[in-house]
């Protein structure tokens, strides 16, 4: 009895459902009509769905609820149909169904069903091929991805998050994918260098941050060659060609959660089903006239240190290998000898002109301001780097696509006092609000260590560089080291790559602890 309910139910909501679309698209019964409105111009039509069960049953208000469905919240029809091991053909028709890409708390989406039950072949048919020619006007979903998979993250548990999680809904939205399976640190670099990109319409990465930096920085660089542009002496580089889709699947995740708001695998795999695009800024990295890396944030001094020490030690799992980093840099903790240049952030349109007009050896010196002194640490960063230890951010104040940079130093302190300072990242209070903290908004920074022989005294076993070069400095970009001996040169290019996800709610209320202090 509860079916046959259900099932009249569903077959009205058809009904209805069919009346609306059939105004949307013209009142016409002529399904082959070239006059069909593209995705675009569907996206803001609202349909009303209404159960109308036989008045007098019991059930009839709970089953009269209105419920609403967003056309541009749809990403797949399927023809429903009931099979059985005696049954020859297509089956038993029993409707369609719509999936649905359904808005949750926290910033997560999820996907979800609904079915709608008639049993008219022909009537189902033509609501089917409707819905496709809709779906199919969404020119900023991508139909074809290339996926580049690192099998060594975190855990080495990419492999099962995309086959498990990502592929069977990249399947439902009709979605063709190259999965490459990276072998080796760098594989993605040189694979992106010459593969051929014209038949894609984006690339993802599963992984963790440096997985998605890197793919970040070969794309940047693709574009560079493409265009004909030597990336070394670039001050506006051509912005990538394919967005980048970040499916997290590392140990901390930042690039993803600071895009997403939220570190959630079905979240990120739907924002690039969607064809949800926003452009990010980008840091590049260069000393001496020769271009290091693009990426999007870095860590100079205890950051740089720290990560140096946990690649060592990479045998360790990737939290006690992060614990054991954090513990053994505090307990060495020593400053750098640093000088820090920076021209102040004014406005994005200031800077492109800038750029414009500059040559490659102008530094536009009266803007430029300096710092220096002992460090602790050193951060710049282009984007909030929201983590699970830093749920308001690395940065909170930076956002993606500010055209800024944050500046944060901190100064020589006691050892409490700054793990004080660090303590205060995994709760709501201010992190800056110490004497020893600065933070400034920029465009561009130099960093230039001065000589500091007890840093990289070779005899000294224990010295706090001991993971690094010799006569070199330790950077963390993008949670990759990265190991320079002169002064590094950071420059902000706004918007120069566009990443799959959506605008991110405040996370206000968002609460953290933190294990490794």
């Amino acid at each position: 009895m509860r079916q046959r309910e259900e099932t009249r139910m569903t077959s009205r909501i058809l009904m209805t459902l069919f009346a609306e679309i059939w105004n949307i698209l013209g009142g016409t019964g002529n399904t082959t009509s070239q006059q069909q409105p593209s995705g675009e111009q569907a996206a803001g039509f609202i349909i009303s769905l209404q159960g109308a069960p036989d008045p007098g049953d019991f059930q009839y208000d709970l089953l009269c609820k209105e419920e609403f469905i967003e056309l541009k919240d749809i990403f797949s029809v399927k023809l429903k149909r009931r099979y059985s091991a005696k049954q020859q053909g297509s089956g038993t028709l029993l409707g369609i169904t719509l999936f649905i890409c359904l808005k949750k708390e926290q910033n997560k989406l999820q996907d979800s069903t609904l079915d709608l039950i008639n049993l008219s072949e022909d009537h189902c048919d033509i609501w089917f091929r409707q819905f496709k020619k809709i779906l199919a006007g969404f020119s900023n979903r991508p139909k074809s991805l290339k996926i580049l998979l690192n099998p060594q993250s975190h855990k080495k548990e990419a492999t099962q998050v995309y086959y498990k999680k990502v592929e069977p809904l990249l399947k439902i939205a009709g979605i063709k994918t190259d999965v490459t399976i990276t072998e080796y640190e760098g594989h993605a670099l040189s694979l992106l260098k010459e593969c051929e990109l014209q038949g894609f319409d984006g690339v993802v990465c599963v992984g963790g941050d440096g997985s998605a930096s890197e793919v970040a920085h070969a794309l940047l660089l693709r574009a560079q060659k493409d265009a004909g542009v030597e990336a070394d002496s670039i001050l506006t580089p051509v912005q990538a060609q394919l967005p980048l889709g970040v499916i997290p699947a590392g140990s901390t995740n930042v690039l993803a959660h600071s895009l997403h708001g939220v570190p959630h695998v079905v979240t990120a795999t739907l924002h690039i089903i969607m064809g949800h695009v926003q452009p990010v800024d980008v840091c590049s990295f260069s000393t001496i006239g020769k271009l290091l890396r693009f990426g999007f944030s870095a860590m100079f001094g205890f950051g740089g240190r720290t990560l140096a020490l946990a690649e060592k030690h990479r045998w360790m799992s990737p939290n006690q290998r992060r614990d054991f980093a954090v513990i053994k840099a505090l307990a060495k903790l020593k400053p750098e000898d640093c000088e820090i240049s920076f021209l102040p952030f004014k406005s994005s349109q200031d800077l492109q002109e800038r750029r414009a007009q500059e040559s490659p050896k102008s530094d536009c010196n009266e803007q430029w301001q300096m710092i220096q002194g002992q460090f602790l640490n050193i951060s710049i960063m282009a984007i909030p780097c929201l983590c699970s230890v830093a749920p308001r951010g690395l940065a909170p104040n930076t956002r993606l696509n500010n055209g800024s940079m944050a500046l944060i130093i901190a100064r020589n302190t006691s050892r409490p006092e700054f793990i004080k300072h660090l303590k205060r990242y995994a709760s709501l209070k201010n992190q800056f609000n110490f004497p020893f903290i600065e933070t400034y908004t920029v465009e561009e920074v130099k960093v230039h260590p001065r000589n500091n022989t007890s840093a990289h005294n070779p005899e000294e076993e224990e010295r706090p560089h001991e993971t690094a070069s010799e006569n070199s400095f330790p950077w963390n970009v993008d949670g990759d080291l990265m190991e320079v001996a002169s002064e590094v040169h950071v420059r902000l290019h706004p918007r120069l790559i566009n990443l799959y996800g959506g605008s991110m709610e405040e996370m206000n209320d968002s609460k953290a602890t933190c294990n490794c202090l």
